[in-house]
């Protein structure tokens, strides 16, 4: 996989995978923990959640263009390491995190880091390709780089999940999803009767090891106890980022150094490609890569429902149990991850046995095609999810009993093919970019990339709202929709988008 790719390539992409552990080691918690912590119900929740990832995103332009204006993209990276660490540092403090404003303030300075970091990072992976020994093997070098990152994502969720479910036992209790919420009503005086003598009570006593503990004492230990483990699981993202620093450090050297390479003393010496593009030529590859910008937005909103609904739907409708063994919610965002790691050779292998034949598809197509895989995923969910209550008449019944929820596997398969559209956008996406940015601008580019992430990100929250006030399935077509909508504009643009990379 990795001959013929430059020697920079395996340094960058570790580097990428312990920031990405630690990423998504927060991830994993995040949704929960919010509504764990402060109350919140998932709409609540899902504000926040989506402020913070469409800052993640956005904040990679201010990296961009300080990258770009200082051309100091290694300087820039390290500042975003040390950055995020402060962030999960602060995170990690129980008694720092007293309201949900101030977990807010900690998580944006977490996406300003990652802002210094993600994007440039991506713009000096991009950079190995420029030189014509190795421009060929820009896509599957993107994609190997991609894989890296997610070698980091699959473990993340059970380091975050084991350190909170250590926590909650060494306290005296076992892990229940529902007990949160529970708790919550309790305190706020929302819990009907029967559920507190019912489901509540029952809950209670069986995390207590059978004996029934008095329920309002009961209520405020179990959340600090299962609160505070979701803190010290933010601790783990913070080793995850000191090794991603130290791997950094020690091969920055044989990345390259754009500000090295500019500039000969007082004179700027001008790259091959520099040279080559005129303003009109600029114009046109800016104008193709917003297009896609544009396009690719819908596929994000889509797509970053698995640390929002997708996981509320894992805790509010899901059987946690596969194999006789009891699962967390959390532990499905592991799947993602795990697949891109085992899907990302047979898929380079496949691209490339097609590219033998000259049928390889076109970066843009590649993209296209990916948006009707995310369509069909959303179909699976809908398909499974009709006849299902409504979110509220879940409440009201303080959780749906284990036998009217779906089987894991309906989980299991729509993020498997989520996961084969994320191979079809994102890697090659990044390849695209990268391609197709002027040569003075990568660094920006790669921050728009983000930037269109940014703002499907943003607008996550509308998933939690339909959640909780529509049909599960209903909330599921929309995402149909939105996909296929996408794919359908993508394809419309492909000849053109093919001509401006050429």
């Amino acid at each position: 996989m990795f001959k013929d790719q430059p020697k920079g390539l395996i340094p960058a992409a570790l580097a990428n995978m312990g920031e990405r552990f630690g990423f998504y080691t927060m991830m994993a918690i995040l949704t929960l923990f919010l509504m764990s912590k402060f109350g919140m119900s998932g709409e609540e929740a899902g504000w926040l959640y989506s402020i913070f990832y469409g800052a993640i995103y956005i904040l990679a332009l201010v990296g961009g263009l300080i990258a770009d204006g200082t051309k100091n993209y290694k300087g820039t990276i390290i500042a975003g390491l040390v950055v995020m660490s402060l962030g999960y540092a602060f995170l990690a403090v129980p008694s720092l995190i007293v309201s949900k404003w101030i977990a807010l303030c900690a998580l944006l300075v977490i996406a300003f880091g990652n802002g210094l970091f993600k994007g440039n990072l991506q713009a000096l992976v991009g950079q190995l390709y420029d030189n014509e020994k190795y421009s060929k093997m820009r896509d599957s070098g993107f994609q190997l780089f991609y894989m890296f990152i997610n070698i980091g994502g699959m473990f993340a969720p059970f380091a975050a999940v084991w350190v909170r479910n250590w926590f909650v036992q060494s306290q005296g209790y076992a892990y229940n999803s529902d007990l949160p919420g529970l708790c919550w009503q309790y305190k706020n005086g929302t819990m009907t009767a029967d559920v507190l003598n019912g489901r509540f009570s029952e809950l209670a006593k069986e995390v207590s090891g059978g004996v029934t503990p008095e329920m309002s004492t009961f209520a405020d230990k179990y959340l600090d106890a299962f609160n505070t483990g979701f803190h010290y699981a933010f601790s783990v993202a913070i080793a995850a980022m000191l090794v991603s620093l130290i791997i950094f450090f020690i091969y920055k050297n044989i990345l390259p150094d754009k500000k090295k390479v500019t500039t000969q003393g007082d004179k700027t010496e001008l790259s091959k490609e520099e040279i080559k593009q005129d303003a009109k030529e600029i114009k046109q590859r800016l104008a193709a890569l917003f297009a896609v910008f544009a396009v690719v937005i819908f596929f994000w909103f889509s797509f970053h429902q698995n640390g929002l609904t997708l996981t509320m739907f894992a805790k509010d409708y899901t059987q946690l149990k596969l194999f006789g063994m009891d699962i967390s919610a959390e532990i499905f965002q592991s799947i993602n991850p795990f697949i891109v790691v085992f899907l990302t050779p047979i898929i380079m292998m496949f691209f490339a046995s097609l590219a033998k034949k000259g049928k390889e598809p076109s970066t843009p197509r590649k993209i296209g095609i990916g948006m009707g895989i995310a369509a069909f995923a959303f179909v699976i969910m809908t398909v499974g999810s009709i006849g299902l209550p409504t979110y509220s008449e879940v409440e009201t019944m303080g959780g749906l009993p284990f036998e009217q929820r779906v089987t894991p596997w309906l989980l299991f398969t729509t993020y498997f093919i989520l996961t084969v559209a994320e191979l079809f956008i994102s890697p090659l996406g990044l390849s695209f970019v990268s391609k197709v940015a002027p040569a003075h601008l990568q660094g920006l580019m790669q921050g728009c990339w983000l930037g269109a992430t940014a703002i499907g990100n943003f607008s996550l929250f509308l998933g939690a709202m339909m959640y909780e006030r529509i049909s599960i399935s209903v909330t599921w077509s929309v995402f149909v929709i939105v996909c296929a909508i996408s794919m359908c504009a993508m394809f419309a643009m492909v000849k053109w988008l093919e001509r401006v990379a050429k």
